[in-house]
Parts: structure tokens; C-alpha cells; sequence
């Protein structure tokens, strides 16, 4: 009889699987506020209502989220939630408006470090369509788990919970997301998630805010609009400042990748763009930059690196990644002679690295990001019409080029 049981447990599970499955439509890289000079104070939210707006790249007629404390010092209470399609801006569709549970429960207390998933909820979503994700806050809850520089305003209310009005009144608006970190899809067939994952050439610093004109968004496009291909969501996990090696804005690359990559459903791509910051960091001052004083040592003076160590780095995404059984697609490094921390033993370093990433072998394929911007006639220089206007971020016509140099040829290989 145990034995009858085990195989019915098995065939219902292989039975599920076959129906269907969840993937990562859309996510984003979580971190702590960020406390450069400048930086605005990290808020504080009590009796209010949190509306973000998000567009997965992959649709489906099932969602769940994953709500994130990973950098709360104390439990955070999410007194209610919910999600739906938008109508424009911050106003959803009301007849789209679905209440979310945790557990089946209306309201959830997510403990300090930890996520939280939602129970699935009926809700069509067509590919690259917006939704909403609104909680309430009964507070008093500070913004400790958050992402910067978001793609889309995020609203905010005054007192009271305003999760299922179809517009929040008189709502004051922030570019960042706060605790939201991932929207899953329930997918058929083969179905799939590639994780880009960088820094903010990544992230999409320097694009139009709200018309999704990163690289990232812009890959998807192309993969959605290819004949015959599989249904292949691109998940943005840039993180602004972000270095392989050292914390500064957010964790270490190392130290992330499995929380922003491995623990992401239906992974099965990733593509790493990391390094910039690690080579030009050292040779930056934030206060000096915000205040316009005379340059004085770099806070991260002591976090000069190497070449050598930056292969090292790259080399270990390769292998946790293999070892997931998740194919890895090296980016190489763009140029930023102009930039703020631009050196010549900065660019040596860089172009060290672009080599190895080039002809080292540990990656299933190249993307070579820095052939795609650099100007032809200054090889160190981002081409002027391509660049944000720090010659470090590409604006979008730069990102435009970036997405159009990827050769969807390696993926189709891959699958």
C-alpha cells in the first residue's frame, strides 16, 4: 500500500508539471537604502498605501508575488494586498482588481531577512502588460528592503488603505519599489526565464523613465517578436552601483546571485554584465562628486582591483551557474574614458578582462557589449551618440544598439 501510495504521488506531480509550471515574469534586484551624500532620507510609512507598478514580459492567466524583508531589522506587517491590470499611470482596471492572500490569509507579518510568496490569483496578463501591485502598510514600517531608480513612479497615499480604490487620491509619487521583488507567471510548454544580471547599464540608468528602454526590456522585445521561439521572459536584475567583488550599493554580486538568480523559478539563462564599478570605484568620491569640492581619496581607495580577481569573480557566476544547470552568456565590459572614474590603469584592467571574457571559455557565449558602443575611432570612449551624458551610461539609442548586438542565435542553441 505505501508503495501505491509513492507512485501516485509521483504520477500526480509529474501529471502537475506537465500542466504547467511557474517561471519569473518580472523581478527585480532588492537592496538596502542606499547612503551616499546626496541620497534622500529612507522613508517611513504608517496607516498608507504602497501602489507599484511593474510589467512582466511573460503572460499568463495565473500570478503570484514575492514580497521581500530581506534587509529589515525587524518584522515587517503587510495589513493587505492586491494586484491588477492598469488602466494609466497609477489607476488600475477595477474589474481586474484581485485581493491577494499569504497562506490564505488576507494579512501577513513577513519576518526580518525573509520573502514571502503570495497564494496564486486568476489574473490574465498579456506580455508586457503593466499591472499594479498595492499593499497597505498599518505601520509603522521603514522602507528597508527597496530598489532604486525604479522604471516607473511608484504612488503613495495619505492615511488609510486605499489597495482597491481604482485610483489613490491625491497620491505623492517615488521612483523607487519598496519590498516588492518578483511576479511569477504559471506557464505551459517551455516556457523560460533569462536573468540579466549587472550593475546600472543593467538596471537601465540613463533611459527614458517609463518607457522601458533598457536592454533588458529591449531583448525581450526582440525574443517576443521572433518567429517560433519559445516563450522566454528577461528578467532585470541591475542593480545601480552594484560591484562583483566588494558591498557598496547593494551586496556583492557573489553575494546575491543566489538570491537574484538560482532562487528565481524557471531560470534557465543568465547573462552577467559586472565589473565597471569594481575597476572605477576606487578612483570615485561620492561626497566630492555631490558637493563639488576639490577631489580628495576615494572612500574606496583600499578596493583597488585586479584583473586577475575580477576573472576570478566572473569565473565563480560561471560555475554556480553550471551548477544549476542555468547557461551563462559573459557581457563585456563598455568603455567610460570621460566618465568621473576613468584611469588608464582602469582601462588596462578593463580591457584585461574583456579578453579573458572574450576567449577564456567559461561562458556557453559572448555578448560583446563594448563592440556594440565603443566609438570606432576612440576604442576606450562610448560613441558621443550613444551616450547619457556621464560617457559612462548609454541613453537609449545606446541600449537600443546594446539589445540589437545580441546574437539570438545563442539562445536558440542553448534551448
Amino acid at each position: 500500500m505505501l508503495f501505491a501510495a509513492v507512485l501516485a504521488i509521483a504520477a500526480h506531480a509529474q501529471q502537475a508539471g506537465s500542466r504547467g509550471h511557474w517561471v519569473a515574469a518580472w523581478a527585480t534586484a532588492v537592496h538596502a537604502p542606499l547612503i551616499f551624500p546626496g541620497m534622500p532620507a529612507t522613508p517611513t510609512f504608517e496607516n498608507q498605501t504602497v501602489r507599484m507598478i511593474v510589467r512582466p514580459n511573460l503572460g499568463g492567466e495565473r500570478i503570484r508575488i514575492l514580497l521581500s524583508n530581506a534587509f529589515g531589522a525587524s518584522a515587517l506587517e503587510i495589513g493587505s494586498a492586491r494586484v491588477a491590470r492598469v488602466k494609466a499611470g497609477g489607476a488600475i482596471v477595477p474589474e481586474t482588481d484581485q485581493a491577494l492572500t499569504f497562506g490564505g490569509e488576507a494579512s501577513v507579518v513577513i519576518p526580518p531577512g525573509a520573502p514571502i510568496l503570495s497564494d496564486p490569483v486568476d489574473l490574465r496578463v498579456a506580455p508586457f502588460e503593466e499591472i499594479a501591485v498595492s499593499i497597505y502598510l498599518p505601520g509603522p514600517a521603514t522602507a528597508a528592503t527597496v530598489h532604486d531608480r525604479a522604471q516607473h513612479e511608484t504612488y503613495i497615499s495619505g492615511p488609510g488603505d486605499f489597495t482597491a480604490k481604482e485610483e489613490i487620491p491625491n497620491a505623492a509619487s517615488q521612483k523607487s519599489w519598496y519590498w516588492l521583488a518578483e511576479v511569477d507567471v504559471w506557464a505551459t510548454g517551455r516556457a523560460a526565464a533569462m536573468v540579466a544580471f549587472g550593475d546600472s547599464i543593467t538596471d537601465g540608468a540613463g533611459a527614458t523613465l517609463g518607457e522601458y528602454g533598457d536592454w533588458p526590456n529591449r531583448l525581450a522585445r526582440r525574443l517576443a517578436n521572433a518567429h517560433g521561439w519559445p516563450h522566454l521572459a528577461v528578467v532585470n536584475e541591475g542593480l545601480g552601483g552594484n560591484r562583483l567583488l566588494n558591498d557598496g550599493a547593494g551586496v556583492n554580486a557573489l553575494a546575491r546571485f543566489d538570491r537574484d538568480v538560482l532562487a528565481l523559478p524557471g531560470v534557465t539563462d543568465v547573462i552577467v554584465l559586472e565589473g565597471i564599478n569594481d575597476i572605477g570605484w576606487p578612483h570615485w568620491n561620492p561626497a566630492q562628486e555631490h558637493s563639488g569640492h576639490p577631489f580628495t581619496d576615494s572612500p574606496y581607495a583600499a578596493q583597488t582591483v585586479t584583473a586577475q580577481q575580477l576573472i576570478q569573480g566572473l569565473r565563480q557566476i560561471a560555475e554556480r551557474a553550471h551548477q544549476h544547470g542555468i547557461r551563462v552568456f559573459g557581457a563585456t565590459i563598455t568603455p567610460f574614458e570621460g566618465g568621473g572614474f576613468y584611469t588608464a590603469k582602469g582601462e588596462s584592467v578593463r580591457q584585461q578582462v574583456n579578453q579573458w571574457i572574450r576567449t577564456g571559455g567559461a561562458f556557453d557565449g559572448v555578448i560583446d557589449f563594448d563592440a556594440a558602443v565603443r566609438d570606432p575611432h576612440h576604442p576606450a570612449r562610448i560613441r558621443e551618440d550613444y551616450q547619457w551624458g556621464d560617457y559612462l551610461h548609454p541613453n537609449d539609442a545606446g541600449y537600443k544598439a546594446m539589445a540589437a548586438a545580441i546574437d539570438l542565435a545563442l539562445f536558440r542553441r542553448s534551448r
